[in-house]
């Protein structure tokens, strides 16, 4: 499955999604910066509701990033044990379960997140497309997280063993560049970088775009080691990879 065409990259930086029910840019965060709801719907407990809390994890983070208040909600999978044990090794946020804790917060936004052909109110909705299942998880959660996180929201995923080999070597790869990179000199994110990493998950939630842009910084021999640290860093705030995950440890 090829991910859906999307809009050209938009000037200014505000987070927008396409909403699912128009195939039109929606803002994901109101323009007074007041509360979004990003309400996860997954009444099942299979990966492609594994995938509808992590790109519901994606929004949450990046809006809270860019300054906007969030309350995360999760329907319809509240009692399912399995899904939320996989959720908290993933590293996915805890959803509320309840309506009613969110009474007068003052919500000014709401967006849902479900999977492809799945159920939800009216409103703007992010899509997620299947996942396809294979190997049992592997031992380190982050690995199917980065697995899950190099293709768009709205293209499948099949999480097969070259999936996952591939995830892990990279994951290994830049956890270990990013232990090295600690021992130099800090040096800020440049702002062209900072721009490209803003840019691309403003645009629709383009997690694969944010990737290309650490590659690009793994191999850019201009940069500074304490320069690629940084913003391998300040990237992780959205990935929530642990890349730093090995520092001090050589």
């Amino acid at each position: 499955m090829t991910a859906r065409p999307r809009p050209p990259a938009y000037a200014r930086l505000v987070l927008r999604i396409i909403d699912a029910r128009t195939g039109e840019p929606a803002d994901a965060a109101p323009a007074r910066r007041g509360l979004t709801r990003v309400e996860a719907h997954a009444p099942g407990s299979d990966p492609t509701h594994l995938r509808v809390l992590l790109v519901a994890d994606l929004l949450a983070r990046a809006l809270e990033i860019g300054g906007t208040p969030v309350w995360a909600l999760l329907t319809g999978g509240h009692r399912q044990a399995e899904l939320l044990a996989r959720a908290t090794a993933l590293g996915i946020r805890p959803f509320e379960d309840s309506h009613d804790v969110g009474a007068g917060l003052g919500e000014a936004q709401a967006v849902h997140v479900a999977a492809e052909g799945g159920a939800a109110p009216d409103g703007v909705r992010i899509a997620v497309a299947p996942v396809r299942p294979g190997p049992p998880d592997p031992a380190d959660p982050a690995v199917l997280r980065l697995a899950l996180l190099t293709r768009h929201h709205s293209a499948g995923v099949p999480l097969d063993e070259a999936a996952l080999a591939e995830a892990a070597a990279t994951l290994a790869r830049w956890r270990t560049a990013v232990a090295r990179w600690a021992r130099s000199p800090s040096r800020p994110v440049p702002d062209d970088v900072r721009r490209r990493l803003r840019h691309a998950w403003e645009d629709d939630l383009d997690v694969p775009g944010v990737l290309d842009v650490l590659r690009r910084v793994e191999s850019d021999p201009d940069l500074p080691d304490g320069a690629r640290f940084e913003t391998y860093a300040h990237a992780d705030r959205l990935l929530g990879l642990d890349l730093t995950r090995d520092l001090g440890s050589s």
